[in-house]
């Protein structure tokens, strides 16, 4: 096992070592190799050592570079030194995060990342949280204590006589929501297309001069970085209003609620602390590896009772929090342990500093783009960055020329009618030189040089 451990520690530092250098997109013979992977289940076993070396020597060129510092796709972050390690711990620990008397560690290291996280993220220190794999999952588990309150309030158990018959449920959200945020709603059985749909301004912030009149069982669901600008919803007007008729009020961050441990940026996050839930990820903006999304209620019995699991064999008895009672899986990985580590690693001030590197290396690709004469969309307020290269055609091109080159990777959005490329800075690895290379990389395809 030692051997096997360190060879493939090896292995892993090999690829980290080289990804700067390396294409970030996989050469057209690496994708070609991986179809050596479909074969049959072979009938007799392998050598584990044989097992390491074909995924690594097959897999590991075929992989996207999203590790690595020049990938601005999809709000995808890298993985930090201790965050990274302490995952490989965590594997090899192997514990089953759900209850504190079967995995006290865990669960421990888990409360303690909460609890620093409530402070970082300037919510109300008695909110209740959970781990979970990303932002739709936290979106999900958070508007599910949403839908526990609102119809208890009402006089309706719904974890109990579901939603049958239940009083309905009024849902806002802004007209720039992201996809996973009605995925979870669809799941909840709130619907997806029963929404209140809230017109937003040129920068996608929702208009709370247009929030609707509201009675009876509410959610108004709120967003902290939207995923194509970076903009923030006003969200202590939206929250203000909303409460005066009994909503409960949620916040979408899966990127954006970041901003609120940057001294600088904590504006952009102005009033996330007067919501009632939040839903972000670690493995965007706070760069833990694959999979960590986050949930937090200001009710804690809230978030238990949509949550909560009881079996005469489960030790549920103790005086400590149980995992399991705050998040949809009974049986999950510790996935808060690399939170902690990252957290640990970083501090308060390594916080902030990385979420203003981002906003910094934003800015730098949006004035080089300017500078070369292509039009930047929005306005760089966090970490998002859209360009066009002209007629939508054209930036396409660009887009799909510069996936292909390798240099570095961002992907196409459609942004209010306009036809954009998106730059999204969210690895803590990128550096001005990164930012250097990469524009050079843009402009010298959208001018059409090779």
């Amino acid at each position: 096992m030692r051997d096997l451990l360190s060879s493939t520690a090896a292995r892993a530092a090999r690829y980290l070592e080289e990804i700067a250098e390396r294409r970030v997109s996989p050469s057209p013979e690496a994708l070609a190799a991986i179809a050596r992977f479909d074969e049959p289940l072979p009938a007799e076993g392998s050598d584990p050592e044989a097992v390491i070396a074909m995924l690594d020597e097959i897999g590991s060129p075929a992989a996207v570079a999203m590790a690595g510092p020049r990938y601005f796709g999809f709000v995808i972050g890298g993985a930090l030194p201790a965050a990274l390690a302490a995952d490989w711990l965590t594997a090899a620990w192997d514990q089953n995060c759900s209850l504190d008397r079967i995995t006290p560690a865990a669960a421990r290291l888990e409360q303690a990342a909460l609890g620093w996280l409530t402070d970082l993220l300037r919510l109300p220190p008695a909110s209740g949280g959970g781990f979970v794999t990303g932002a739709t999952v936290a979106n999900f588990t958070a508007l599910a204590a949403a839908r526990h309150a609102v119809l208890a309030r009402a006089g309706w158990n719904v974890e109990a006589d579901g939603l049958f018959g239940a009083p309905p449920i009024t849902v806002v959200v802004g007209a720039e929501s992201h996809p996973t945020l009605f995925k979870s709603l669809g799941m909840l059985g709130l619907g997806r297309n029963r929404v209140l749909s809230v017109p937003t301004d040129g920068q996608g912030r929702m208009r709370a001069d247009a929030l609707p009149p509201l009675a009876g069982p509410a959610i108004v669901c709120t967003q902290a970085g939207n995923v194509n600008t970076g903009a923030f919803d006003p969200i202590a007007a939206i929250a203000a209003r909303a409460h005066e008729a009994g909503a409960w009020v949620h916040v979408d961050g899966a990127f954006g609620l970041w901003a609120a441990a940057s001294p600088r940026f904590e504006r952009l996050a102005a009033g996330v602390e007067a919501a009632d839930s939040w839903a972000t990820d670690a493995h965007k903006t706070l760069n833990v590896p694959y999979d960590s999304g986050l949930a937090f209620v200001r009710d804690a019995d809230a978030l238990r009772a949509a949550m909560a699991i009881t079996a005469e064999y489960l030790p549920t008895a103790s005086e400590r929090r149980n995992p399991c009672d705050f998040t949809p899986e009974l049986s999950r990985r510790a996935r808060g342990i690399a939170v902690w580590a990252a957290l640990r690693q970083l501090g308060r001030s390594g916080v902030a500093a990385l979420v203003e590197g981002m906003h910094a290396n934003a800015r730098r690709f949006a004035a080089g783009l300017a500078a070369a004469g292509y039009e930047v969309l929005n306005d760089v307020v966090f970490n998002q960055v859209l360009v066009s290269f002209g007629e939508p055609a054209a930036t396409l091109r660009v887009v799909a020329a510069l996936q292909e080159d390798g240099t570095c990777w961002c992907g196409g959005t459609e942004w209010q009618g306009r036809t954009a490329m998106r730059i999204s800075v969210s690895s803590w690895a990128t550096t001005e030189a990164d930012v250097d290379r990469s524009l050079e990389a843009m402009v010298r395809i959208a001018r059409g040089r090779s």
